[in-house]
This record gives structure tokens, C-alpha cells and sequence, in this order.
């Protein structure tokens, strides 16, 4: 087992001496209260610019102001569900948890917890979680200000004005969260997408009556201190997170110096935010279209910031350098090979937290059909959803596409994030397979997804929540809720504290080719490492043509005698008698079945049983026939 010495060396090779050598200075700057000093607390009031003079600016947003939106209106009764919850007090926590918050919030006692932060003290001094506390998730949901998009759609659909609810909500936030102060101060991401949603609300309300001068001047006020933060902790994101975080705030950087070019040091935003924006594209978006932190959801993420950044800056006649558009276009095609034609939905893959930044339509939180159609519009393309577009409406791109593009039944490579598909009319077979050279997020390689006629019968655990006791959070980030094998009871990867995993599995090769009559994925992962070095999982997926069945060969090398294979399966409740397995040993031998109970998180903060599917192996064999009815 590894010791103390090998897990640090371990992660400077993993995550590179850039990586720990900026953590290590960034916990002295905090400790010794050097880093307080670049984010004073509470700063005096200031005007940058009148309300009268923003109006004239000549920089465009994605429409000019509510009068100006022209698209159907479209009054759902989901959406007036939505707004009557709003105003009685109750918010629906990461699209899974309605919590009564009451209607005068104070924006910083967590719900689940009770716990209420101390708005005095300097955000350096804030913890991200302590038991006491519970998950600082719950206290930054609301403060994020994504719920508003349900005020203002309903604003629109309903013809009712909304600009007196969502403006009180702003100013009484300002009022309560006093500048670096407290727990909504403590994440540069939050406060990004909070200044680019307050942002879109200045627009729409631009000539309402409730947006007045004094309205106007505290919400400069904010967003310039707001943006003083992000610019002077970049570093963070970019260095020690370097993920969604990163491109969120590079962004918003970008976003909020060329549409308020009076606040003090915005032309310096403008520049220096474009040019991160491009790099960290660039970077975090493979060339395959894949995305670093390995999760569909994570990937959406970075589909409305592309969404946001690439039609902004057509609106104002500029252009981000040309390997935006192409990893754009590249995401844009990977997501929606991957997407279940019958309800919009992906496989539950990798990290998930429930975000949906801009929910600008009245779908299923896990349909990914509006933010696709949306980006593909911007892109020029269509994704012929018709009853998918109000994204578009909304962003002003919907007559921007020019072609239509669906995805050819057959097989799918993306070998640079290590993913291989089968498309089929009646199946989609999903299988991960890669080399991690950025931090992983779940320990599932080999992990085989499969969905028959729009059902997830093979699923993927999800991620529940990322601040809960360690067992729970092993479970669901580790391999014990994923479709692969496990060596007794140890993860394909070392577990370390919160998000890190030490000893990354990697792939050893991999590829997925069409024979005659099926469809024959071959992989193999070195894995375990920080048991045996030598240890190699190897798989076989054979799937038979126009057929529910698959055939799954799993051989694991090098593996301690101590230690049994065991290959899992999750199958929801639902599909459980629709699933029939068959295992045999080296020999032909048939396994028992062995059932246990599991779980699944399709929505974050929430979880319902599975049932588990367990063959356990002392060889180093195992033989699994699958077949759906």
C-alpha cells in the first residue's frame, strides 16, 4: 500500500510542481493573512457610471431589451409552477431539491445544515466545508442568481413584470453580503456567473421602471468588486483548478470589460479575459472535442459559456481566435453522438453537481437538447429539435443555422478523452476507456453504459453529493458504482482527500472496429497500481448488430491471489427484470448471481436504490453475457 511520501511524489508527477508549488505558497499567502490584503473588505461606495450613460453605450448584448424580443410566447404550466415556488419562498436547489428557503432569505444559512455563515468575516477566513457547516453548495445555489432566468421567462410568456422581484432580490443580496466578506465571497466561479446573470437582468429590464439610478449604482458597485476579485485570484482557477472554473471567469472577464468599459481596469479585463478565455479552450477542450474533467454535465457547462462568449462577441463584431470555433464545433459533435435520440438525455458520466448556469427553457434538467441546439445555432448549424429553440431565441442566434447534422448509426472514436460508442436505432453503447493527463474526477475505466429504447439499463452512479461522510463519496466517485471491475474492495485508483485520486488508471490501448454480424470494442487499463505496478485489466465488448446483447470478456493480470475480481453492474429498479446476465469462469464454469443494493444519483443532493449485479472471481477470468428483453 502506498505510503505518505509516494502518494506527494505521486501527485507532483500527476499534477506537476507548477500545480503543488502554488498551492503550497497560496495556503502560506492565506494563513498568514498576506492574501487578505489584496481584497479589502467592505470598500467605500463609488459611481462608475450613470445609468443614463450605460444606456448609450454602443456595445451589444444579446438583444437590446425586452421590448425589442420578438419570438412566440409560449406560457407552459412548468414554468408558472416554477414562478409560484419562487415567490412563496421555495427554490429548487441543483434542478433536484425544492427547499424552503422562506421569502425573506438571509443568502447565507445553509438549508441543509442550518448552519449561517458569518457575513464579517473576510472570505480567506471561510472554509469550502466543515461538518459543522455541511456543504457550501446549498448557501451559494440561490446567490448564484440562475433562478431569475424562471422570473424573467415568465415575465416574457405570462406578459406579467417581473422587474420590481428580481431587483429587490439584487439589492437585498448587496445589502447582506458585504464586499470579500463571507461565504458567497469564497468562489470566483459564483461570482462570475452572479455578475453575467444579473447582467442578462440589467438588459431585459434596460427600460423598466424599477431599474432606476439608485437600482443601478449599487449593482455597478457590486459587479466592479465583484470582477476586482476574479481578475486578482485568476491565478487560482487557472493554476490550482483548471477546469470549468477557469473558463467561467476568464470569460466573464471578457463579457463584463467589453459591455462595462467604465468600470476602473475593464479594458485590462477585456483583453487579458479574451486571451485566457482562447487559452484555456484551447487547453481544456481536447482535440477531439472532448473535455478535461471527464463529465457530461461539466461539458454542458462549457457549452453555454461557448454559447455566451461566441455570440457576444459576434453581436459586437469581434471573434476569438479560430481554435475557439473548432473545439466549439468539435463538443458540440462528440455530446451529441453521445445523446439518447428519445429524451435528450447523455449518460450520467463523471462528475455531476446539478449546474444548469442559464436555464433558458422549460426542459428536463438532464435533456441536453436546448443547450446543444443553442451552440449549434450559434455555430451555424441545426439540430432540427424545433421544439427545442427557445435557447436560441433568446441568445438571438435562431436564424443563424445554415445546415443540419445527426450522427450516422455505427461507431464513434474519441480516443484523446478515451470514449467509444455504438450507435444503433434501439441502442446506444457507451464505453470509457483513456489516459488521464488531468485530474480524474471518478475512478471508471472500463466503465460500459448501455441504454435500450431510451431506458438507462446499464447506468452510471452519478456523483450524489461532493460533501457528504467519506464513505458515500467513495462510493459514488469511486469504481464500486460503475460498470467495470473491481480487485475486493479497492478502486481502480487511491483515494485522496476530497477530489484528488492518486495512481490515475491509464489506458493501455484501445479500439473499437465493426466485424461482420457485431460491433467488437477491445481495451485494456492499467490499473491498481498502488497494489501491484503490473496489474492489467483488459475487456472485450463484443455487441451483436440489431440486437440487445452483448458479450463481455474481462481478464485482469498480475492481480494479488488475496484479492477476487469482481465485476459490478447497476441496473435500476425499474429494469431489473428486463436485464438477464450470464457469467461463466475461465473454464465455463457458470457464477452464481450475486445481488446486493445500490445506488444512483441522477440528480445531485439526491439518490434512489439500484440493484447490484455481482460476479465475484478468484481466477482472473470472467465471462458475462448480456441480454436485454
Amino acid at each position: 500500500m502506498a505510503g505518505k511520501l509516494d502518494k506527494v511524489l505521486n501527485l507532483v508527477s500527476n499534477m506537476g510542481m507548477r500545480y503543488v508549488a502554488f498551492r503550497a505558497r497560496h495556503e502560506v499567502l492565506r494563513r498568514t493573512g498576506l492574501l487578505k490584503k489584496k481584497f479589502p473588505a467592505a470598500p467605500a461606495f463609488k459611481q462608475y457610471i450613470s445609468l443614463k450613460q450605460w444606456k448609450e453605450l454602443p456595445v451589444k448584448f444579446f438583444f437590446d431589451d425586452k421590448e425589442s424580443l420578438l419570438f412566440p410566447r409560449n406560457p407552459q404550466p412548468e414554468l408558472k409552477e416554477r414562478f409560484d415556488q419562487i415567490k412563496s419562498g421555495n427554490l429548487l436547489l441543483f434542478n433536484s431539491i425544492l427547499a424552503n428557503l422562506g421569502t425573506n432569505y438571509d443568502w447565507v444559512t445553509n438549508p441543509d445544515s442550518g448552519y449561517k455563515y458569518d457575513v464579517n468575516k473576510h472570505w480567506t477566513e471561510i472554509p469550502d466545508y466543515s461538518k459543522e457547516a455541511g456543504d457550501i453548495k446549498y448557501v451559494w445555489e440561490k446567490s448564484r442568481f440562475s433562478y431569475i432566468y424562471d422570473l424573467i421567462r415568465y415575465d416574457y410568456h405570462y406578459n406579467r413584470d417581473c422587474g420590481a422581484e428580481v431587483f429587490a432580490d439584487i439589492l437585498s443580496w448587496i445589502k447582506s453580503n458585504p464586499v470579500n466578506c463571507g461565504p458567497n465571497y469564497r468562489c470566483s466561479q459564483e461570482m462570475s456567473l452572479r455578475v453575467l446573470n444579473w447582467t442578462f437582468a440589467l438588459h431585459y429590464y434596460r427600460n423598466s421602471i424599477h431599474l432606476t439610478d439608485a437600482v443601478f449604482d449599487q449593482m455597478q458597485y457590486a459587479i466592479y468588486w465583484h470582477m476586482h476579485h476574479v481578475y486578482n485570484n485568476i491565478d487560482f482557477s487557472r493554476i490550482a483548478v483548471r477546469n470549468n472554473h477557469a473558463i467561467t471567469e476568464t470569460l466573464a472577464l471578457y463579457i463584463t470589460g467589453l459591455l462595462y468599459p467604465a468600470l476602473p481596469g475593464a479594458e485590462k479585463w477585456k483583453q487579458k479575459g479574451k486571451a485566457w478565455f482562447e487559452e484555456e479552450i484551447a487547453y481544456q477542450v481536447y482535440e477531439d472535442g472532448t473535455f478535461l474533467q471527464y463529465s457530461m454535465n461539466y461539458h454542458r457547462v462549457v457549452v453555454q459559456l461557448l454559447t455566451w462568449g461566441i455570440t457576444i462577441a459576434d453581436h459586437n463584431k469581434e471573434r476569438f481566435s479560430e481554435i475557439v470555433y473548432k473545439r466549439a464545433k468539435r463538443t458540440f459533435l462528440f455530446l451529441r453522438t453521445c445523446m439518447i435520440d428519445e429524451s435528450g438525455m447523455l449518460p450520467n458520466y463523471g462528475a455531476n453537481d446539478g449546474a444548469l448556469f442559464f436555464r433558458l427553457s422549460s426542459t428536463q434538467y438532464r435533456d441536453y437538447r436546448p443547450q446543444l441546439q443553442a451552440l449549434a445555432a450559434a455555430l451555424g448549424t441545426e439540430l432540427q429539435f424545433n421544439q427545442f429553440n427557445e435557447d436560441s431565441h433568446w441568445y438571438g442566434t435562431y436564424e443563424n443555422a445554415r445546415k443540419t447534422w445527426q450522427p450516422a448509426d455505427g461507431i464513434h472514436t474519441f480516443p484523446e478523452g478515451g470514449y467509444y460508442i455504438i450507435r444503433e436505432p434501439q441502442t446506444l453503447t457507451f464505453i470509457k476507456c483513456g489516459s488521464y493527463k488531468d485530474r480524474p474526477q471518478h475512478a471508471d475505466n472500463l466503465h460500459l453504459d448501455i441504454w435500450y429504447k431510451g431506458e438507462n439499463i446499464l447506468l452510471d452512479g452519478g456523483s450524489y453529493k461532493y460533501n457528504t461522510d467519506d464513505a458515500t463519496i467513495r462510493y459514488f466517485s469511486g469504481t464500486a458504482s460503475h460498470n467495470t471491475v473491481m480487485l475486493g474492495d479497492k478502486d481502480q485508483m487511491l483515494k485522496g482527500g476530497r477530489f484528488i485520486w492518486y495512481y490515475w488508471s491509464q489506458s493501455n490501448g484501445a479500439s473499437l472496429a465493426e466485424e461482420s454480424g457485431k460491433y467488437v470494442f477491445n481495451g485494456a487499463i492499467r490499473a491498481f497500481t498502488y497494489i501491484n505496478k503490473g496489474i492489467i485489466h483488459k475487456r472485450t465488448i463484443s455487441k451483436e448488430k440489431g440486437k440487445p446483447i452483448w458479450h463481455i470478456h474481462d481478464q485482469v493480470e498480475n492481480a494479488p491471489s488475496d484479492l477476487p475480481v469482481r465485476q459490478l453492474w447497476h441496473v435500476p429498479f425499474s429494469a431489473a427484470k428486463k436485464v438477464q446476465f450470464t457469467a461463466r469462469d475461465a473454464q465455463g464454469k457458470n457464477f452464481k448471481i450475486q445481488k446486493a443494493e445500490g445506488w444512483s444519483s441522477s440528480l445531485y443532493g439526491s439518490k434512489e436504490k439500484t440493484t447490484e449485479f455481482v460476479f465475484s472471481e478468484n481466477g482472473n477470468v470472467i465471462d458475462t453475457d448480456i441480454n436485454v428483453i
